[in-house]
């Protein structure tokens, strides 16, 4: 049986449905590659965080990380679900906005913001920026005095935890191109910088340990680092944070090899470790945000693929190429990424073979799963990913000038397009002649 996640199963004539809409059906009107988001599966996601914390009786904030995967649709779906959502730049923030997102839950991140982004941020008034550097401190700081502004501000401290994931994506270790490091006395540094300039208003401190993490071992490390910190700060500046912001990279599973914790349990853990930090150390308990991306958004897409050429290669190799690749999906070129699929237009009992499923772009190393075990296929078949709902169309690209995809939401058996498949006439839209 194939991985299957949220509303996903097959109907009478065999075809992949996703909320209740006929994967086949889709595709005759969409094309293909397509992303098919499902949108009961978002919704039980971004909810299960926030109730798990209402239970639990703790104030706090679940903000969407828009890198995963953003439109207008998907901030018009997390306003409706009363999530923030964090942005890494000044495009992100424009289309969170024109989505429909509320300002003030918007919060700004990242390790190089130009002038011109936090001027946008100032003058859209952006909720919270995440101070990531002195740069930033200072150049934040001369735009609200020319402005004659006040913002809010957290600001990031990588507590030197490494978390069990690919390095690539490991954020909270002592070398990273993120945040204030504890152990080198910048964080205590920048704390004082903040506090002394009556334009910031520091509401906490933040912390992002990495991505893909399937243990809460990690979380707890740097619950224990940062309330540590933090009583130190408030011993020698009598300065307590409002908020505590423990980031995100709760892991979700790509392949039945992948054992991730539900994302309640993450939030539990956390939640319980700050409380008995603050009990150990008579420190005033925060208010806790969480930032979900990946874990809202991954498992809720699947990437619909045609099967076109084949190519048998005796005692070495079985190809089967498909209408897509490194284009929509760069996650196994750049990590190593594992994915599963599987036939979407029909159930086959034919014996399995081993293949491997590659893209249409000229490189090698375009492939989207290296082995996987699949009945046999013929040209025009349809080929579906499971979990490739983050990541995939936000770092999708035109390499070879292909077109990228179009998105669809689907819910309730009703289908809407939300980002429609670029046009040839797109590709050379900003060319000059």
């Amino acid at each position: 049986m194939p991985l299957l996640f949220g509303t996903a199963t097959f109907n009478e004539q065999d075809h992949l449905t996703i909320g209740g809409c006929d994967v086949v059906g889709l595709t005759e009107k969409y094309g293909t590659p397509l992303f098919v988001y499902d949108v009961a599966h978002i919704r039980e996601r971004a909810r299960g965080f926030k109730q798990t914390f209402n239970a639990l009786g703790v104030k706090n904030k679940v903000i969407y990380a828009s890198k995963a995967f953003c439109c207008l649709a998907m901030y018009q779906l997390l306003e409706e679900e009363e999530l923030g959502c964090d942005v890494v730049s000044a495009g992100e923030i424009y289309t969170a906005i024109k989505g429909g997102m509320s300002p003030e839950n918007i919060e700004f991140h990242g390790n190089n913001k130009t002038k011109e982004e936090l001027l946008y941020a100032v003058e859209q008034g952006v909720g919270t920026i995440i101070i990531d550097n002195f740069y930033e401190i200072d150049l934040l700081s001369t735009i609200l005095k020319e402005t004659g502004k006040q913002q809010n501000v957290m600001f990031r401290i990588t507590p030197g935890v490494d978390a069990e994931t690919h390095e690539y994506i490991l954020t909270g270790q002592v070398d990273s191109k993120f945040g204030f490091d504890v152990n080198s006395g910048q964080a205590t540094e920048a704390l004082e910088k903040i506090l002394a300039d009556e334009h910031l208003i520091l509401k906490g401190a933040h912390c992002h340990i990495g991505s893909q993490i399937f243990s809460a071992e990690g979380f707890l490390a740097a619950v224990e680092k940062m309330m540590l910190i933090l009583n130190q700060w408030k011993q020698k500046f009598d300065y307590t944070v409002e908020i505590l912001n423990m980031g995100g990279g709760f892991g979700v599973q790509y392949t039945e090899a992948d054992d991730p914790l539900e994302p309640e349990a993450f939030v539990k853990a956390i939640v319980n470790a700050v409380k008995g930090q603050c009990e150990l150390l008579n420190y005033s308990f925060p208010e806790i945000w969480i930032e979900p991306g990946r874990s809202i958004i991954a498992e809720a897409g699947t990437t619909v693929y045609t099967v076109g050429s084949q190519k048998v290669i005796p005692d070495v190799r079985h190809y089967v190429s498909v209408d897509g690749g490194m284009g929509d999906n760069i996650r196994p070129a750049l990590y190593d990424a594992l994915y599963d699929g599987f036939l979407a237009n029909r159930i086959s009992t034919e014996t399995p073979e081993t293949v491997r499923v590659v893209g249409k772009y000229c490189e090698s190393g375009d492939i989207l799963i290296k082995e996987i075990e699949l009945p046999p296929m013929v040209a025009e078949d349809l080929f579906a990913m499971t979990s490739t709902g983050a990541y995939g169309y936000s770092m999708a690209n035109n390499y070879n000038r292909n077109l990228k995809p179009a998105v669809v939401f689907v819910e309730n058996g009703q289908d809407k397009l939300v980002i429609r498949r670029e046009t040839y006439e797109d590709l050379i839209s900003l060319d000059c002649e």
